[in-house]
């Protein structure tokens, strides 16, 4: 603790008052000479004092301790640096928010999918139709999570391009499956031609022949 840079500070402070020793030592009901040796930095006024002198020159007691004024600079990075704190408590809220938002939305996404293959045939267009769109509440879920996740934008394009190619290859796969080891139609075709007791279904990597459609003859394979 400096007493002369402190003394120097009442000094200050009481010619910015426009007010004698002798004025502000009734005012406090001290002598002029106290008054003295405060600004003198000979000596320190009571605690009692100093919080009387703090009320009357409108400053903190720990400013008077230190000498000196907070600057404007200190108070405005003080205000800066809590409006950031309260924008980081707020970001850290919408992330969290976020991240329950997206593991629903995947979570209800993979749901209807499964549901969707599970409940209607294959002969059924609404069995695909709902797949592709819990594929869709998928891919946006994935979306939504890897915003607070991954920074570069570019980064973010490829990861949902990847999830979308992989439902891609799953639904692919699990169309091959379905024709190659239970002889059912596939779901997923792009295209479907009719022709005399046949149905030839288009995939984007084969093609599958529906024989005899509705019979008991009815037969399932990849076109040769």
């Amino acid at each position: 603790m400096d007493q002369i840079k402190i003394g120097q500070f009442l000094k200050e402070l009481r010619k910015e008052k426009n007010i004698t020793q002798e004025a502000l030592a009734e005012v406090l009901n001290v002598s002029g000479r106290t008054i003295s040796r405060w600004e003198t930095g000979n000596n320190m006024p009571d605690i009692g004092l100093l919080v009387e002198l703090a009320d009357y020159y409108e400053v903190t007691i720990p400013e008077i301790i230190n000498g000196e004024r907070k600057s404007e600079t200190m108070n405005q990075e003080t205000r800066d640096t809590a409006i950031k704190m309260a924008e980081y408590s707020k970001n850290e809220s919408k992330v969290e928010k976020r991240k329950i938002i997206s593991v629903l939305m995947i979570v209800f996404g993979a749901f209807l999918i499964n549901s969707a293959l599970a409940i209607f045939p294959n002969e059924s267009s609404w069995g695909s139709i709902y797949s592709i769109l819990g594929a869709i509440i998928v891919v946006i879920g994935v979306g939504v999570g890897i915003k607070t996740l991954i920074i570069k934008k570019s980064r973010r394009i490829v990861t949902i391009v990847g999830c979308i190619i992989l439902l891609f290859g799953l639904f692919t796969i699990s169309d091959y499956v379905t024709v190659a080891h239970f002889h059912q139609v596939p779901r997923f075709s792009y295209s479907k031609s009719y022709g005399e007791n046949v149905v030839e279904h288009k995939m984007l990597f084969f093609t599958v022949i529906q024989k005899n459609p509705g019979t008991e003859n009815e037969q399932v394979e990849f076109a040769k």
